[in-house]
């Protein structure tokens, strides 16, 4: 059984131009978690802005963290959160937005926005 997300997961590498501020935008369509409440899945797309400090985080592991909550049950406020909580951990960014776009179920849209700055 796949273990849970885990800031530990984000793999880091060092920022070449930490000498400037420049915004680092993923978008990750294919995002999906299991509804605590029906165990059916969710859908969403979650956009994560930030601004890198000393590191960037390696794509290839966050697409690995990402893929870990398919099998989680989440709220979808819990899973944006976490994912702020786990980037901003393990990357110390000087600004991080993430965004979680859910599609829509029984009638209903949600858009969770979080944000950090130093």
């Amino acid at each position: 059984m796949t273990t849970e997300p885990n800031k530990n997961d984000l793999e880091i590498v060092p920022n070449e131009y930490d000498n400037k501020d420049y915004e680092v935008n993923v978008s990750i369509p294919e995002f999906n978690c299991i509804c605590p409440r029906t165990g059916l899945p969710d859908f969403a797309t979650i956009k994560i802005n930030y601004i890198p400090n000393k590191h960037i985080v390696e794509l290839k592991s966050l697409k690995l963290y990402i893929v870990k909550f398919r099998y989680v049950g989440v709220f979808h406020e819990h899973a944006t959160n976490k994912i702020l909580d786990d980037f901003k951990e393990a990357s110390r960014p000087k600004k991080i937005e993430v965004f979680g776009c859910f599609n829509p179920r029984g009638g209903i849209h949600t858009v969770v926005e979080s944000a950090w700055s130093e």
